[in-house]
């Protein structure tokens, strides 16, 4: 990178930061200093907007083994990222960000693994209370209105059956506890860094993954990551594009099945949430960047396949969705109002993803030629934010609700100039330990 070059990254680096922290305290401050009740709680006025949290200043036995990890990560990430050989890096970056997830969610102790799918609003209650998956399809869209006759809780509710059937899975191989459950969601979560570089990777931008990788393992994000049931569609949502982007390389002779296998990913993660039909956004971009437009066909029809599969059975999404539409409205959406949650909704975004990634956002704007692929799948993900923040449909816990774009987002983190990358990296797992550690976020 040229002076010019550096300047002008370093200069929309520096005015995209600012943005997202003035953002963010702007989110934070007006509803104390006014008392406007802009509900980011259920049931409670007392919540710290806009995270789904409260204001619970905790250490526990996860404090240590995560300031240890954010230290090392901090001084030795980045130039391992550039060293080790692929094989190597994928499981270095696999085992230190497992080691991320589950000690930041152990500062809360055991619970930390097992409240959040313990919670009776989550899906694995449910998926106990299943034994006999066809009955579940097809009374499924009848059991979401809030005035129907044992209607479902709120996220089984507001989520296609994709979820529940996740957890009905781990329910007959034996790992349906609360905190076998949680463990299992962990180890998912620590995969998402390994979908994206791949995807890079394929699409000729190992050097750009590499500086990503530091940033995909230490996000802030692990602290809604770790149980979140968000985190198996993020990763079900990269590991298709990392298909598809894989498909692009290798032709169609030898890449189809990765095309279909990637298509097939992408339709469970629609069957996983209402909102994931935007991540056919990154699919374009993925598919723009490689320049290689054959992958769109197979993996269209395989996931529409994985759609009409549900109809056949019972659960037909189109129809779904309308019902699911006045449920949201029937619930804690209609006390929350669009006047701050349209903004407010971006910076609990900023917060998950880390504050930094404002700068990465604004750099990527500024790319070099060499960048596009980063850039486009940045764009993509910024796109694919707006429009679900446009819809109104999700009015606050977009900390997790939005996972599934928060990678995507984070790789523009991996062009900012050289001088910010580790830097960025220290605010970025500074912003993990401060929330983690000072709020109760519900997740």
């Amino acid at each position: 990178m040229d002076v010019n070059d550096e300047r002008s990254h370093g200069r929309a680096a520096w005015i995209g930061l600012a943005a997202t922290l003035i953002l963010v305290a702007a989110a934070v401050a007006v509803p104390l200093a006014t008392g406007w009740h802009v509900h980011a709680r259920a049931h409670t006025s007392s919540g710290i907007a806009p995270l789904h949290s409260l204001w619970d200043p905790t250490v526990g036995p996860g404090t240590a083994p995560a300031a240890l990890i954010a230290v090392l990560g901090v001084v030795w990430m980045p130039s391992l990222a550039e060293r080790l050989s692929w094989r190597r890096l994928l499981i270095t970056g696999y085992t230190v960000g497992a080691g991320w997830l589950l000690s930041l969610a152990l500062v809360d102790g055991p619970s930390g693994l097992s409240r959040v799918l313990g919670n009776p609003d989550e899906y694995l209650r449910t998926a106990r209370q299943v034994d006999d998956v066809p009955a579940l399809l097809s009374e499924y869209i009848s059991r979401i209105p809030l005035h129907a006759s044992g209607h479902w809780p709120v996220h089984v509710a507001g989520h296609p059956p994709g979820m529940v059937l996740f957890f009905v899975a781990l329910v007959r191989v034996g790992l349906g506890g609360d905190l076998a459950a949680g463990v299992v969601v962990t180890l998912i979560s620590a995969t998402l860094p390994l979908a994206v570089v791949t995807t890079l990777r394929a699409l000729g931008q190992e050097p750009a993954a590499r500086r990503a990788m530091p940033f995909l393992v230490l996000t802030p994000a692990a602290v809604f990551l770790a149980v979140s049931a968000d985190a198996v569609m993020a990763a079900a949502v990269a590991w298709g594009l990392a298909c598809i982007a894989v498909a692009t390389c290798r032709g169609p002779a030898r890449g189809w099945p990765w095309a279909v296998l990637g298509g097939l990913l992408y339709g469970a993660a629609v069957m996983m949430s209402y909102g994931l039909p935007l991540a056919a956004l990154l699919v374009l971009a993925v598919l723009l960047a490689a320049r290689s437009w054959w992958p769109l066909l197979p993996s269209a029809a395989a996931g529409l396949a994985v759609v009409l599969a549900f109809a056949a059975a019972g659960f037909a999404w189109w129809s779904a969705y309308p019902v699911l539409a006045t449920r949201y409205w029937d619930g804690i959406a209609s006390a929350r109002p669009a006047a701050y949650w349209l903004w407010g909704d971006l910076a609990a975004l900023a917060i998950s993803a880390g504050p930094v990634v404002g700068a990465g956002v604004a750099t990527a704007w500024h790319r070099r030629r060499d960048e596009t692929a980063v850039a486009l799948l940045v764009a993509a993900a910024v796109l694919a934010v707006a429009l679900a923040d446009l819809s109104r449909m999700s009015k606050a816990e977009v900390e997790r609700i939005w996972l599934p774009f928060v990678p995507w987002l984070t790789l523009g983190l991996a062009i900012l100039p050289a001088a910010w990358r580790r830097p960025a990296l220290a605010g970025q797992v500074l912003t993990a330990l401060v929330v983690q550690h000072l709020l109760y976020t519900s997740w």
